[in-house]
């Protein structure tokens, strides 16, 4: 592949980077793509290995067939079989009607089988089966049946680990290891990294109408040399954190504000050094889910928009007219994909001005806050608009009036 061919494959599954093993993973997927391979995915958890059978797919023979992506850690070890092979009815407990399993439903498409080494034994000589001839049995019945069907599998463990250790039966693990194609960490994609958090903070900003993110040198090389065990998944949650948490919301006179490494740290889990990188519990562990992380973020936006409405009351800024903002006008269409180079050390703290024109009346009292008063705030907090406006008591927007007003930009 070409580098514009390989660029149109990652704009169009949305992957991220420009690294040589990503990029060799990627063009291994679309060479063995027209083959009936069987393949093995492998890479710790969260590195992106869910789009790697997407694209053999979509670029194989079976692409007008069915697609089917199960997570073998996530099924109970009691129903795994009725879920891949199917039941007849009667055939157990709970076994009302007769059902077709993943491979039957998938007859002439393509099965992704995720975190494969959490199969039973058992259900790996059933496996083996299908893999070597085609067929299987339904719970609960005598009839052989036959099914064509591409199986593609992926693992964050070490199978060949499991062997050793008797859970993992060794002529699947060299049955489904016909070609394997490694997804890289993402500590190994350093020069990826800041541009992941870009494109995740500058997301949740455009969806949530939050300010932008920028980060000092500093922070950079902190984010970039962490060792990030939890890989893609673990950064996204960092970056949206951070987001949520550190930017104001999106106003005419602030779009940017700039988080330093002191800051970032605190959002970043200690390292343990005693712990593996690429194993995990299965899928069973108790970790927040994404559903729970989002209401998590929605109280904690909902309360900081209470608490600066409250702020707004206390510094008299209930009184000006509301301003109402174009998300058309404001957005900045794919910034993260720019350069984004860092910020320098003076303007830690700060608010980009965005220049937007305020004709607002002032209706606090010049005595309250004068020039002299204004300038020793500012040099106080180091240019720091928020903090400079809360010593003086003037709403942050006041502030920025006056600002432009005294000329002190």
């Amino acid at each position: 592949m070409d580098s514009q061919d390989l660029q149109r494959l990652k704009n169009k599954y949305d992957i991220i980077g420009n690294d040589a093993a990503l990029n060799r993973a990627l063009e291994t997927a679309i060479t063995i793509a027209p083959t009936d391979l069987t393949v093995l995915v492998t890479g710790e958890s969260g590195v992106g290995k869910e789009n790697i059978p997407k694209i053999i797919h979509q670029n194989s023979r079976r692409k007008t067939g069915k697609y089917f992506a199960v997570n073998c850690g996530a099924i109970p070890e009691g129903t795994i079989d009725s879920e891949l092979f199917g039941h007849e009815k009667g055939s157990f407990t709970g076994a009302i009607e007769t059902r077709k399993g993943y491979f039957e439903e998938a007859d002439g498409g393509t099965l992704f089988l995720d975190e494969i080494g959490e199969l039973p034994l058992p259900s790996q000589a059933k496996l083996l089966r299908v893999l070597q001839s085609g067929e299987f049995i339904k719970v609960g019945s005598s009839k052989v049946q036959k099914t064509d069907v591409r199986v593609i599998a992926a693992t964050n463990n070490d199978l060949i680990h499991a062997v050793s250790k008797g859970k993992f039966r060794e002529d699947l693990y060299y049955r489904l290891n016909a070609i394997q194609i490694r997804m890289p960490a993402l500590r190994e994609r350093k020069e990826d990294i800041y541009l992941f958090f870009r494109k995740f903070s500058s997301d949740f900003s455009e969806k949530y109408g939050m300010g932008k993110v920028s980060l000092t040198n500093e922070a950079i090389d902190l984010l970039i040399n962490y060792r990030w065990p939890g890989n893609i998944r673990q950064l996204k949650n960092v970056a949206e954190t951070v987001t949520a948490l550190e930017s104001e919301k999106l106003t005419p006179t602030s779009g940017r504000c700039v988080v330093d490494a002191a800051t970032l740290a605190g959002y970043m889990p200690k390292e343990d050094v005693n712990l593996l990188p690429a194993i995990q519990d299965g899928g069973r562990g108790e970790t927040m889910s994404d559903s729970d992380r989002q209401m998590f973020i929605k109280a904690i936006l909902d309360l900081k928009r209470e608490v600066d409405d409250l702020k707004a009351r206390v510094n008299g800024a209930a009184h000006e007219d509301p301003v109402v903002l174009n998300p058309h006008v404001m957005a900045e269409e794919a910034e993260w994909q720019g350069q984004g180079a860092p910020v320098s050390s003076e303007e830690i703290g700060k608010v980009v001005d965005i220049n937007v024109q305020d004709n607002q009346s002032d209706d606090l009292s010049i005595k309250k806050s004068n020039l002299e008063n204004i300038v020793k705030a500012l040099e106080k907090h180091h240019g720091n608009r928020k903090l400079a406006a809360r010593e003086v008591g003037l709403s942050e927007r006041t502030l920025y009036r006056k600002i432009k007003e005294y000329h002190l930009e």
